[in-house]
Formats: C-alpha cells, structure tokens, sequence
C-alpha cells in the first residue's frame, strides 16, 4: 500500500512539473506570436550568446593560427568565410569576437547600470543639495555623445579589455541615472512609501527595498538598449585601434585591417564581421523594444 501510495504521489509530481513546462512553452508561444519582431531579435540574441559560450565546439580552427598558404583564401569548405591576409580562420575569429563582444558589452552594461542606479537612487530620493551635485555632474558628461567620451577614456586608459569596458561604461551612468531618477522622483511621493516613513523605515532601507524594485522594469528596457549601443562602441573603439589589442579576435578590428586595403580585392572580410556587428545590434534593439511594450502596463491586456 506504501509502495502504491509513493508511485502516485511521484506521477501526481510529474504530472504537475509537465503541465508547468507545457504552460510556460504555451506562454513562450503567445508572446512570440505577440512580439515577433522581438522574438526574432530574441533568437539574434541567444545564438550570439552561444556562440560566444561554446565557441570551442563551433569552430575548426584557432582564431589565432597563421597560414600563409591560405592568405586572402576565398570562402570554401575548409573556410566558410575565408581567410585573412594572415592565413586566419574568418568564421573562427567572428565566433571568437563574439565573446569578446559579449564580455565587453556586458561588463559595461551592468558596471554602467550599476553606477547609474547608486547615482539615480541618490539623486532622486535624497533631493535638495545632493540632486543638485549629482544632476550638475552628469549634465557634464552627457556634454559629450557616447562615442567621444568613449574615445576620451580609452585614449587615456590605453587599449585593453578591461579599459576598454570602464571606457564604455562610464558614457552610459548618466542615462541611466537620469531614468532612475526620474522613476524615483514620482515613487517618493506614493502611500507605501509614506507608509514605510510611518513606522520607522531608515531611508536607505526605503531605497533599496521598496524603490529601487520599482525602478527594474525600465532598467531592464534600457540595459537591453545600452548592450547594442556598448557592442557597437566597441567595435568602434577597435576599429579606431584603442579597443581590444591584437591578437585577440575582435569585429571591429577585423573591419580595420582588411576596409581599406582589401575591400575590392577580398570583400568577404568586410562583409562578416559588418554583417555580424549588424544582426547583433539589431537583435539587441528589437529585444529591447520587446520588452519595453511587455513591461509597459499601459500595453497589457
């Protein structure tokens, strides 16, 4: 009877862990029949990401091996995309320099977004002298557009992966300072939060507990948007020589050495790591507009 007993409660389990994943594919349908556009930027996104993960597991040859035989070698079976004038892998070195782009763009996103959110929280909450600095430091470094403060910083950092993220990161605080801002400035003023002030709630626990959730659904809009303009940048940046160094595989970089010499002669090194730039940043856009109208509860249904 135990025995019986046990094998039911267990199938009654399964039963219900199925009709769980089979609700959440059945939403995942709804939404990409909703948001096309989205999902299809969505999928640009996640075949980046893996590409990036399990680049080992993609390619057939390293990013980094020289082969003079095949110098300028033209898409064939062996190399999908062609050849540098190096001898390089072309496809190997774009799934290669999409880690380099997700680790670049991510890194800045979130160090930028973090920065921006103290600031934001800061500036909004606490208001009087301190919204004043805050608010004059970041009229200063929005003076400049992202990519020349960008170019600013990584002149002064020198090239490097890790300076070329805090070159990135930094243009990127004051949008999104003033977006949590703005959000904080409107949620100050509502009854949970004179609620909290009744019973005793510091300040800064008022802040991170219950405004700064508040302020996720358009942060998370925004960190979408930034990761394309961050990827962008720093395919800019390496284009221009003060991104990422040699050797490492980068998109931009690759542009670099082969538009202004080989365009005519070798097209097939422009066009790739172009054509990957271009269906990154635009996957990033059409995931962020996506989740934009699913966030705005003015959109629901």
């Amino acid at each position: 009877m135990a025995t019986d007993n046990n094998t039911a409660a267990h199938n009654a389990r399964l039963a219900k862990a199925g009709a769980h994943v089979d609700g959440k594919l059945a939403e995942i349908k709804f939404l990409a029949r909703r948001y096309p556009l989205g999902a299809i930027g969505a999928v640009i996104v996640i075949l980046f990401v893996f590409a990036a993960l399990f680049a080992e597991l993609i390619t057939v040859h390293d990013p980094l091996a020289t082969n003079s035989e095949f110098a300028l070698a033209a898409p064939s079976a062996d190399y999908w995309m062609g050849a540098d004038n190096f001898g390089r892998d072309i496809y190997s070195r774009i799934v290669f320099g999409a880690r380099i782009s997700l680790a670049v763009g991510l890194g800045s996103t979130i160090a930028g977004c973090v920065l921006g959110v103290i600031l934001g929280l800061l500036s909004g909450y606490m208001s009087g002298w301190i919204d004043l600095a805050v608010q004059r430091l970041i009229d200063v470094m929005q003076a400049l557009p992202l990519l020349v403060l960008a170019l600013v910083m990584a002149a002064a950092l020198g090239p490097s992966l890790e300076n070329t993220i805090i070159a990135i990161s930094i243009p990127i605080v004051p949008h999104v300072a003033r977006v949590i801002r703005a959000n904080t400035l409107a949620l100050r003023e509502q009854p949970f939060v004179e609620a909290a002030k009744a019973v005793g709630m510091s300040d800064f626990r008022i802040a991170i507990r219950h405004v700064l959730p508040n302020t996720l659904a358009p942060l998370i809009v925004l960190a979408t948007a930034q990761l394309g303009s961050a990827i962008l940048t720093e395919a800019s940046l390496s284009f221009l020589g003060l991104g990422i160094p040699e050797p490492f595989p980068s998109w931009g970089r690759m542009l670099s050495e082969s538009a202004a010499e080989y365009l005519r002669t070798a097209p097939w090194l422009v066009i790739f790591p172009g054509l990957a730039i271009s269906l990154v940043v635009f996957g990033t856009n059409l995931m962020g507009d996506a989740l934009r109208d699913l966030l705005d509860p003015r959109q629901r249904t």
